[in-house]
């Protein structure tokens, strides 16, 4: 019997840089929309299913390490590593759950400024990208979407006490889970102020400054992408923009009520502008990426300067700005409504989420 591989195993294998072949065999239009980093791709998931091997047969593949294939939901991947077994000799396994499973998939980079360190926690399999911020023996969490388990063990790691678990708005394309992971380790739960979420926790507003070890974070208002969304600045160093501000892109502003879309592409823009104010050496760290995250340890970062110089004449005018950002907005993220009540609810499915949240990332514009 042909056996499986799961999603932790995988991810352990690529993070320890274990030599693997991760073979693709959906369709070029299906790999398109979201890949592993690092795979090959074969389009041999239509002949597969057809009960034809020939294209697996001639795919010239890395001799002496396990292949381990991949299809949307892990059933033709199971075909695949059957033929490649059969056929061919190799040492194949199918990934159980195939790219929807692979959507829980992370891996951590580190960067630190000053007596701040940032653990960049990426969840390469959806683009979301969270953090982990340690000044002293104090942490933060900024906007956790994987397992809160895996925050508890980074910061017992670093030998830091989690003290805040922060969202910089309300999220609408994955599950947050700042409440779960506040409620685990015992911390003051942080959220934008609003009047979308009913479950209790700390509100923080233009502003307000939280203590952390020796440095703090300073709130900033930047409404936009949705009308509650904060950026927060720490250490006078760095700034973490949510869904503001992305590294060569902005966050869309048409997923929330109230306004219009221009008038919430409008307040983008001022928000976008106050960013860019606020000295061109501060670097940016996004709440998402628009592809998928190498495990290759490089932060995703850049400062405001260089993300400034990327969007060109974005911001030369706000009209001009409205217009073009209206025109460019990408397909809605499926299930859009459903996450974000339960984000507002603070409630967790009774089901596996992975359905719920499967997808590409969908939140900048660019």
């Amino acid at each position: 019997m042909t056996q499986e591989i799961d999603v932790q195993t995988l991810q352990d294998w690529l993070t320890r840089k274990k030599p693997v072949t991760v073979l693709d065999i959906r369709q070029p239009e299906d790999r398109q929309q979201w890949w592993i980093p690092g795979s090959w791709h074969v389009d041999a998931y239509r002949s597969l299913k057809e009960g034809s091997p020939a294209a697996l047969l001639g795919t010239s593949l890395p001799p002496d390490q396990p292949v381990v294939t991949v299809c949307g939901s892990g059933r033709v991947s199971l075909t695949a590593a059957e033929t490649l077994a059969e056929k061919r000799g190799i040492h194949a396994l199918s990934l159980r759950g195939g790219m929807k499973a692979w959507s829980m998939a992370w891996n951590t980079a580190s960067r630190s400024f000053g007596a701040v360190e940032v653990t960049q926690v990426r969840r390469t399999g959806k683009g979301c990208l969270s953090y982990l911020i340690r000044s002293g023996p104090d942490a933060a969490v900024i906007d956790p979407s994987v397992e809160p388990e895996v925050y508890v063990s980074l910061a017992k790691n670093s030998g830091a006490n989690i003290r805040y678990v922060l969202d910089t708005h309300v999220h609408a394309d994955h599950l947050s889970r700042a409440r779960r992971l506040a409620a685990m380790c015992g911390a003051d739960l942080v959220l934008p102020r609003q009047d979308r979420v009913r479950y209790p926790h700390s509100s923080v507003a233009e502003g307000d400054r939280l203590a952390l070890g020796a440095t703090s974070i300073e709130v900033l208002s930047t409404p936009g992408h949705t009308a509650e969304g904060v950026t927060y600045l720490i250490a006078g160093a760095a700034i973490f923009s949510g869904d503001t501000l992305f590294l060569s892109g902005v966050g869309r502003p048409d997923l929330h009520a109230g306004g219009t879309e221009a008038e919430r592409a409008r307040q983008l823009f001022r928000s976008l502008a106050r960013l860019a104010s606020l000295g061109r050496d501060l670097m940016v760290f996004p709440g998402h990426t628009s592809e998928p995250v190498p495990f290759d340890g490089e932060v995703l970062t850049a400062s405001i300067g260089e993300v400034v110089r990327r969007l060109g004449d974005w911001l030369a005018s706000e009209e001009a700005f409205v217009s073009r950002i209206l025109a460019r907005i990408p397909p809605t993220p499926p299930n859009y409504v459903a996450i974000s009540q339960l984000n507002e609810r603070g409630e967790w499915p009774e089901t596996d989420p992975t359905d719920l949240e499967a997808g590409a990332n969908r939140c900048a514009v660019s």
